[in-house]
């Protein structure tokens, strides 16, 4: 190796942040395991060996060169979009699983669920990926003709895996692959004329929608309830006015909303949970963060996320190879739009789409996926080569 470059040291502070989600998560679990069902008790048990094995599933996925995964991206994008559609065609029905109105989970034997679409997150960044630096690699001259190719590929890879996720129903899985193919679309290297276009017909769409909602009101809500995306119309409606749907969709928000206003600015303390809000032990378990440690433990857990993000970009930025920047730029992607969107719906600021909290909700697919591109990270990170006159 030549004596003026070094191999970059292992990121101990991106290490370092996921073991305090992992201790958050754990000790949270354990405060609510008295006030869950039956069927939930212990899952901050579950929780531990799922971090266990992420953990080494992370390892594993560290030590490999990543850019190994070119060889396997047509594999790993396969299998996803093959898992999705046993779902979809209900195959084999002994194993296919529905829950909340959804169909998107594998109940395996002894009661362990597998939910596709979180490692169908991690597939498609990878694709993305593979595809933008193949393509740039071999059309080093941009035209418009090569960029409208590039936009077609990635629309078209993403499509697949969206739609057979938005039929699930799934609208807060199909936001994040859609927030994916937006954020690698946007630093793909397509010209910004063409992207701003595609933005502005986005936002020409919902305005549209908005204006038609203004115009024939009934109609639109007959058409959302009567379509496979009734579940987002009350959804959208206990958003907007919890109060007159506190029997419905407008139940989980008005108890999330009050348990976060009764943490006040540290909290009741540990254990203290005097308001029942539905699924806390997943899709918001950030509620159980702000009753018991008020303000200052909510702060401290979304500065836990500002400094795991911010050390990604900065990953990125550092890396001297495109794939690995493509990489981390999806991963960024998919875990920055989950944290808004998650706690945001707990504050009202967003509709109720039950995605869970990186690293913090319960759940073992979640939890692997999240953990296996932590792995990503940290392989791009030590494997970037710096030089003394670079």
């Amino acid at each position: 190796m030549n004596e003026n470059q070094q191999t970059s040291p292992i990121d101990f502070t991106i290490i370092l942040v996921v073991l305090a989600f992992g201790a958050i998560s754990c000790f949270t679990l354990y405060t609510i395991n008295p006030i869950l069902g039956a069927a939930d008790q212990g899952v901050y048990v579950k929780q531990i060996v799922w971090y266990i094995i992420g953990g080494a599933g992370a390892g594993v996925v560290m030590l490999l060169d990543y850019d190994r995964l070119h060889q396997i991206v047509w594999v790993l994008y396969g299998f996803g979009v093959i898992m999705l559609l046993m779902i979809f065609f209900n195959f084999p029905p002994s194993i296919v699983h529905e829950s909340g109105g959804a169909v998107s989970w594998f109940k395996l034997p002894g009661g362990v669920t597998v939910q596709p679409s979180e490692f169908m997150k991690v597939f498609l960044v990878v694709t993305l990926a593979h595809i933008i630096v193949r393509h740039n690699e071999k059309n080093a001259a941009k035209t418009i003709k090569t960029d409208f190719y590039l936009l077609g590929k990635i629309v078209l890879i993403s499509i697949v895996p969206m739609g057979l996720v938005a039929v699930q129903p799934d609208l807060g899985t199909f936001l994040v692959l859609a927030s994916i193919t937006g954020f690698m679309t946007l630093v793909s290297g397509i010209q910004w004329k063409i992207i701003l276009s595609i933005l502005g017909f986005f936002v020409l769409l919902v305005a549209g929608v908005t204006l038609m909602f203004y115009i024939d009101f009934t109609q639109v809500t007959t058409f959302m309830e009567e379509s496979i995306f009734a579940h987002v119309d009350s959804r959208f409606y206990g958003w907007l006015q919890p109060e007159k749907n506190e029997q419905g969709a407008g139940l989980q928000l008005i108890k999330a909303i009050t348990a976060i206003g009764s943490g006040q600015l540290i909290g009741k303390g540990v254990g203290n949970l005097e308001v029942a809000v539905p699924e806390r032990h997943t899709d918001m378990i950030f509620t159980a963060v702000s009753e018991q440690f008020g303000f200052v433990g909510s702060s401290i857990v979304v500065t836990l996320f500002f400094l795991l993000i911010y050390r990604m970009v900065q990953v990125a930025m550092e890396s001297n190879d495109s794939f690995g920047s493509y990489l981390i730029v999806g991963i960024v992607a998919m875990i920055t739009f989950q944290v808004f969107q998650n706690i945001g719906m707990s504050l009202q600021l967003l509709p109720i789409t039950g995605l869970p909290l990186p690293f913090l909700s319960y759940g073992g697919s979640s939890t692997l996926a999240y953990l296996l591109t932590i792995g990503i990270v940290l392989n791009v990170k030590s494997r970037t080569r710096t030089y003394m006159f670079e």
